[in-house]
């Protein structure tokens, strides 16, 4: 998909550099990585094979796509007081870059497998049945979302419970929005991600066949229609409710394609050759995004020149100021988690957000239903510290309960 409890949450957007500053600086850190060329500390080897993914030891890949879980979990549940704690609220970016990005850089891992000869009819059968995967857990949690709303309407005897997260279209024209939802064209609020990772994945053979011929042409062509559809304000429409996608995937594919060219090991030197300049620079970008934040800076768009997508913070269509944040971040955090992964203690932290990074399909969906029933608990229930807490505590409790029943599953099947 999750936007520092101050600098230290911020820090999660750094994670694709990570490895390469401080690759030998503990002991523990060489014992967790096989793999001499890749910039972070993590098997290429496991990060291919889904099925394995339980033997998988501490990465940073799956620790920040587990805070990233998180804090969407918090983020999607409106008005929750630890809302205001997630690195959302100290920037111009959120959790949603993050989760992209790391998409990207996944399926860098997956296309360039020691393992696995992926290439033609093989690579294009993994990656759209991946995306198959992702379009089925879609149609499957939006449905129970439905139920879930409409249950609640029926014993709080409120039937504005279904106008919510853009859900009165199903209710009133069940007929029209339920092939709307099966075209991935009609999308509730809070439950629009997934649809982007599908568009994404989908894409994954051409990104995968341009970034094996150039990286450097993958790159413009990417950059190349994201510009355009800034410019043109393109996106893909919604129906039976006239609108747009709120993740416009014509420019969100560029934060994709950044994850999976950054991910390469060419970027590792460049990286550690530039380190303190690129510090330099981040900070004074997520400086400048930290006070723009406490300002409540909110341009209005209109008295902004043309094309004025590239100067506004706009999500949907991922502003160059969102993707300037993010790079900011991650070049002021170089190095982070390796230099926290030798601290005492802190594995026994990274533990848990690492089961549910390596997990993260199942616990994305869990979440996202998660995060409906903490909407129509505080619904319920009068607001208060004690709620946002439990609502808090049980919604992490049931994704690591999610995570560790997967990671069953799948020894159990072995």
């Amino acid at each position: 998909m999750a936007a520092c409890g101050q600098a230290g949450s911020a820090a999660t957007l750094f994670i694709f550099f990570g490895g390469s500053c401080r690759r030998m600086v503990c002991s523990l850190m060489r014992d967790e990585s096989k793999s001499p060329e890749a910039g972070l500390t993590v098997d290429p080897k496991h990060a291919a094979q889904p099925r394995r993914v339980a033997a998988r030891s501490l990465n940073q890949v799956d620790f920040w796509r587990g805070y990233a879980l998180i804090a969407i979990f918090i983020n999607h549940v409106p008005g929750l007081w630890y809302e205001q704690y997630t690195h959302r609220a100290f920037g111009l970016s959120d959790s949603a870059e993050l989760f992209v990005f790391l998409a990207g850089f996944s399926l860098r891992y997956l296309a360039e497998s020691k393992t696995e000869d992926l290439v033609g009819p093989r690579l294009f059968y993994r990656l759209e049945g991946r995306a198959f995967t992702l379009y089925t857990a879609q149609i499957l949690i939006v449905a129970l979302a439905l139920a879930m709303m409409a249950l609640a309407a029926l014993l709080l005897d409120t039937p504005l419970i279904l106008q919510w997260n853009n859900a009165a279209a199903f209710f009133e024209s069940p007929v029209t929005t339920q092939i709307g939802i099966v075209a991935l064209s009609h999308q509730m609020g809070y439950f629009d991600v997934l649809p982007l990772y599908v568009v994404l994945m989908a894409m994954g053979p051409v990104i995968v066949a341009i970034g094996r011929i150039s990286l450097g042409l993958l790159l413009f062509a990417s950059a190349s229609l994201w510009a355009v559809t800034l410019y043109g304000e393109f996106n893909l429409p919604t129906w039976p409710v006239e609108g747009v996608w709120f993740f416009n995937p014509f420019a969100w594919q560029f934060q994709f394609v950044l994850g999976y060219v950054l991910a390469r090991p060419a970027a590792d030197a460049i990286v550690i050759r530039h380190r303190g300049k690129l510090r330099f620079v981040g900070a004074a970008i997520v400086g400048t995004g930290l006070w723009l934040a406490y300002t409540a800076w909110n341009p209005n768009p209109f008295e902004l020149p043309e094309p004025r997508l590239f100067f506004m913070n706009d999500k949907t269509n991922l502003s160059p100021l969102r993707i300037l944040h993010l790079l900011g971040l991650v070049a002021l955090f170089v190095g982070l988690f390796d230099f926290a992964m030798c601290r005492r203690g802190f594995a026994f932290f990274a533990t848990p957000l690492c089961l549910l990074g390596r997990n993260s399909l199942h616990v994305f969906c869990a979440g996202s239903l998660l995060s409906l029933g903490g909407q129509l608990l505080r619904f319920a229930l009068p607001t208060s510290l004690a709620i946002d807490t439990l609502v808090l505590l049980i919604g992490a409790a049931v994704m690591l309960a999610v995570a560790w029943g997967n990671e069953w599953r799948i020894n159990f099947k072995r």
